[in-house]
């Protein structure tokens, strides 16, 4: 541990700033009017977490704490501090202009989250992750990966059905769906009679050598279809996990029209298991890139745009709502034909009516999770 500190009063009110790593922390500590007092790095283990609390404290009163990457890397941090009584804030990470004049350096970066801290140009509540939310957001994890797993496999096996020779292209070309992998998981590509040693001792021998490219495509195929069986079954079983977790954490939310297991549970890993950090319907949709961003200039007054920032993946969430909305809800059908007479575009029909979504979200996920007793 490299420690590098200057004496000041014990009493005075101090200001810790935090830029996390995997495997150490960088911490810095000013005094109330911005003073560097010393920085120092710790281990990431509770040990380490400890420790940095109590050298912290040695420099007086810690009124606030800046962290970047509490929902990664600081993490653990964040959770030991809270445990601790700390009043921990998010830091955004410098941006790229003070980082060209101040230089980059993990202290520097560590002074700057006490400064964001300390001036309260930084102010966001860090993720509780203490809750059904989180079991939510892990299960996802895995959900997701397996989705995405499947949808690879399935675009190589009909690749490979496209230049499978002919008679078997023949035999496959017509089918789709379950049937078709089922049917290229039954496949049984002949192997010669001899054994083919294993290239490396730990491997098994296999039965025979493939015999030619038709052998090879059936292998092949097979693999990619066993391969889709397995992660399909994953999906099914992380969905069952899912749909009763999310059901018990957010039945508002849920039952909202064009609102399922997978959108509900994207939108509760966005807000967290504390929602009472998200004050207003509209920082819930800045935080959901929802929010309108004024587009006026000169003679082009009263404009505005489609908002290209915040989570990514709930605004995704909010398009699909939308696009259910429009398609199967007269409400909101209606809601189009009115805002196209009014000569709106469709990227700003989009944008109000995801505005609109993201109000309606954000007081269902308040009634379940800040208020359950509403909803019931």
């Amino acid at each position: 541990m490299s420690i590098v500190t200057h004496p000041n009063p014990i009493d005075n009110p101090v200001a810790g700033g935090v830029d996390t790593h995997a495997d150490f922390h960088v911490a810095a500590v000013i005094d109330h009017v911005g003073r560097e007092l010393g920085h120092a790095s710790f281990p990431t283990t509770t040990a380490g977490y400890l420790e940095l609390h109590s050298w912290l404290a040695e420099h007086g009163t810690v009124t606030v704490v800046g962290v970047e990457g509490t929902g990664v890397y600081g993490a653990g941090l964040t959770r030991s501090l809270t445990v601790g009584g700390v009043h921990v804030v998010e830091v955004d990470r410098p941006d790229r202009k003070a980082r060209r004049f101040d230089g980059k350096s993990d202290p520097l970066d560590a002074y700057a989250a006490a400064r964001a801290a300390l001036s309260g140009r930084a102010s966001g509540t860090p993720k509780s992750r203490d809750g059904n939310v989180e079991l939510i957001r892990v299960l996802r994890v895995a959900r997701s990966s397996a989705v995405k797993g499947r949808a690879v496999a399935i675009t190589q096996l009909k690749a490979v059905i496209k230049t499978a020779p002919d008679d078997l292209r023949d035999q496959l070309r017509t089918l789709d769906g379950a049937t078709l992998v089922t049917c290229c998981a039954g496949l049984r590509p002949v192997r010669s009679d001899a054994p083919t040693p294993p290239p490396h001792a730990k491997r098994k021998p296999r039965p025979g050598r493939l015999t030619d490219i038709t052998a090879a495509t059936k292998c092949t195929l097979a693999t990619l279809a066993r391969r889709i069986h397995r992660f399909t079954e994953e999906i099914a079983d992380l969905e069952v996990d899912l749909d009763g977790l999310v059901a018990e954490t957010a039945p508002t939310l849920v039952a909202m029209f064009g609102v399922g297991t997978d959108i509900a549970g994207q939108l509760l890993a966005t807000v967290g298991d504390n929602p009472d950090r998200i004050a207003t319907s509209a920082a819930f949709a800045h935080l959901c890139g929802a929010a309108p961003i004024p587009a006026t200039s000169g003679r082009t007054q009263n404009r505005h745009r489609l908002n290209q920032g915040g989570d990514r993946h709930a605004n995704c969430a909010l398009y699909r709502i939308a696009m259910s909305r429009l398609r199967y809800d007269q409400r909101t059908q209606d809601r189009r034909d009115e805002l196209h007479a009014l000569g709106k575009t469709n990227k700003d029909i989009m944008r109000i009516l995801k505005r609109a979504i993201a109000r309606e979200v954000y007081q269902a996920i308040k009634i379940d999770l800040v208020n359950p007793e509403i909803g019931t």
